[in-house]
């Protein structure tokens, strides 16, 4: 099958970025590493743009909490304490030990042109297969596609920087991001790197540190669904926060027991080291607490494709007035295995969730959501100026404000249908807003993002 990329347009030149200087938390106290870094009891109160808010959307913004914890500070009434070199020592042995058990062999590793180390690994030895209950499993024969699925006559092109190398993983392998020291020294936790924070609910919805806008369905049963995400490079104003578009693939009851896919794209210097936005999947099947992470930095997700890098940074990017691009992701439950597979673009499958990862999603979703995500520590007691997708408002529309279009859901026959009921919402209007539309070309779309910081959001 060939393989059809999902972009627009393709552009010639790419920005080349720096990596920001190793992080200091090398110097955290190695029993912080022991830690599990569940977070405060805090989620943002949301506010709809456009209809009455569901009351199911506050409760599963809590745990849409998506950041890495900033390095530990410890001191002291006597002043700041300083770990041993022996301390040092230890946590460096474990960080390498951790890089042994997430970085496979490979037979092959190609030099990306913005500094990551894409490792071709063999398909068998992937990080998917350490999973207990992986363990001697092969990778499935093709899935049964939906139904309904249109190709946009979507021209081939590249959408990661590592292509442009001209060189690619052989055939049974894939490519993967390697994991550096500098990564791991930027996390708060050997432990928990990779992967999200747990937080918990607060009813009254007040506070928090993570702002939305998005658009949802919920109320049904949903067995996947696809959108073409717009992606763009957004200033994310400090290392520890991040900017987010993507779709979440939903179920259980908000409780320790919620099951989600997710897909998207990210802008994360914590977790890459830069700020080129990169492709990314995540998955949890108990409110993040201890199962699932971002891409391949631990078992679950089985990778199927050799010219896909989950991780790697996108290219090209739109510009404001400039060209635009966007990713057509699909997310499906698999009528033969029960497994939800991944495609990107017009055909290229990237790989699937097991179902035996789940519980809830063993069955079939209750809601999916669309849309952008910030972390906004209001560092010097100011909103954030992080910005959610192009930085500029959905009132200035197309080229201007980032977009997600055809926004479409699988049904029970597993055929893609157009969204009957979606709804939008942002929680913070004044810093990040939302308008959604329907029309015959991109079907269900809304524009969406934000600059954060501004006269109206102080």
């Amino acid at each position: 099958m060939k393989d059809l990329f999902g972009w627009t347009k393709q552009r010639k030149k790419f920005d080349r970025g720096r990596r920001q200087p190793r992080n200091q938390c090398l110097q955290a106290e190695t029993e912080e590493e022991n830690r599990s870094s569940g977070g405060g009891d805090s989620s943002p109160k949301m506010a709809s743009s456009s209809c009455k808010i569901s009351p199911i959307i506050p409760i599963f913004v809590c745990f849409l909490l998506v950041s890495y914890l900033v390095c530990p500070v410890h001191s002291s009434e006597h002043g700041d304490r300083r770990p041993s070199n022996q301390s040092v020592t230890q946590r460096m042995r474990r960080i390498r030990e951790h890089l042994k058990k997430i970085n496979k062999p490979a037979v092959k590793t190609i030099q990306s042109l913005d500094g990551d180390l894409i490792d071709c690994v063999l398909a068998d030895q992937q990080p998917a297969f350490d999973h207990p209950q992986l363990r001697g499993h092969k990778p499935l024969d093709l899935p049964e596609k939906p139904r309904g699925r249109e190709l946009d006559g979507i021209e081939e092109a590249s959408f990661q920087l590592w292509h442009l190398s001209g060189d690619s993983c052989p055939e049974g392998t894939i490519p993967t991001r390697r994991t550096s020291e500098e990564d791991m020294y930027r996390a708060s936790s050997i432990r928990r790197f990779g992967r999200k924070t747990r937080r918990y609910v607060r009813r009254d919805s007040t506070g928090g540190d993570h702002e939305h806008a998005v658009g949802y369905v919920s109320g049904d049963q949903f067995y996947g669904a696809k959108a073409s995400i717009n992606v763009w490079a957004p200033r994310v104003a400090n290392p520890y926060e991040f900017s987010i578009s993507q779709m979440w693939v939903i179920s259980g009851s908000f409780g320790d027991d919620l099951n989600t896919i997710e897909a998207g794209w990210q802008v994360s210097p914590e977790l890459y080291g830069d700020s080129y936005p990169r492709f990314f999947t995540y998955w949890t099947t108990d409110a993040y607490q201890t199962t699932g992470c971002y891409n391949l930095l631990c078992s679950g997700f089985v990778q199927t494709n050799n010219r896909i890098a989950i991780g790697a940074a996108i290219s090209p990017r739109s510009s404001y007035n400039g060209g635009q691009f966007d990713i057509s992701l699909l997310i499906w439950k698999d009528p033969k295995h029960g497994n939800w597979w991944l495609e990107f673009g017009s055909g290229i499958l990237v790989g699937y969730w097991p179902s035996i990862l789940f519980t809830r999603l063993r069955d079939h979703a209750s809601m999916v959501q669309f849309g952008g995500e910030i972390v906004n520590s209001r560092s010097n007691s100011f909103h954030t100026s992080t910005q959610m997708g192009s930085g500029h408002f959905a009132g200035e529309g197309f080229g201007r404000a980032s977009y997600f279009r055809n926004l479409q859901v699988v049904d029970w026959d597993n055929s893609l249908i157009p969204l009957s009921n979606l709804r939008v919402l942002a929680d913070h209007p004044n810093c990040y807003d939302i308008q959604g539309g329907i029309n015959n070309v991109w079907g269900n779309y809304f524009y969406y993002g934000g600059p954060g910081r501004n006269v109206r959001c102080p």
